[in-house]
């Protein structure tokens, strides 16, 4: 079975993980990113434009397929070694989050449906994959 799964990250993130082909969550740790499966699709909420910036962005940045493998290391330098896993990412355009409130069923009626994205990933859905992908103009596969 598909799983599907929200990763939460800086938009300039996001960008950089896209251009090479992988995500990384929760600052490269491994559990939660162990969780994921090939054959996943990752949908990443961007709530602002950079890391630890001022400028909300609030919105699904990018959406994807992750690709067969097991997660690994990698060094960008300073010490910093993240795990990571490869992704195929789909064509698809940056989709506000506010309207679509109403229809994700992990938001619905929750004045506080942003709590969840603190943890770094989550779960969702299929309901809520394929209202994303159809807010994004992405095409599952």
């Amino acid at each position: 079975m598909t799983g599907n799964w929200i990763a939460v990250a800086a938009a300039a993130h996001v960008r950089r993980g896209r251009r090479a082909g992988f995500t990384q969550v929760c600052h490269g740790k491994t559990p939660p990113l162990g969780r994921i499966r090939p054959g996943d699709r990752v949908a990443y909420y961007s709530p602002v434009t950079e890391f630890r910036g001022k400028e909300k962005l609030r919105a699904f940045t990018t959406i994807g397929v992750v690709m067969p493998g097991e997660p690994y290391q990698a060094d960008m330098g300073g010490g910093f070694h993240p795990f990571r896993r490869d992704v195929r990412w789909l064509r698809a355009k940056q989709a506000p989050i506010q309207p679509l409130l109403g229809a994700l069923e992990f938001a619905d009626g929750k004045r506080n449906w942003g709590y969840q994205m603190r943890f770094g990933l989550f779960p969702i859905g299929e309901r809520d994959m394929r209202t994303i992908a159809a807010a994004m103009e992405a095409e599952l596969t």
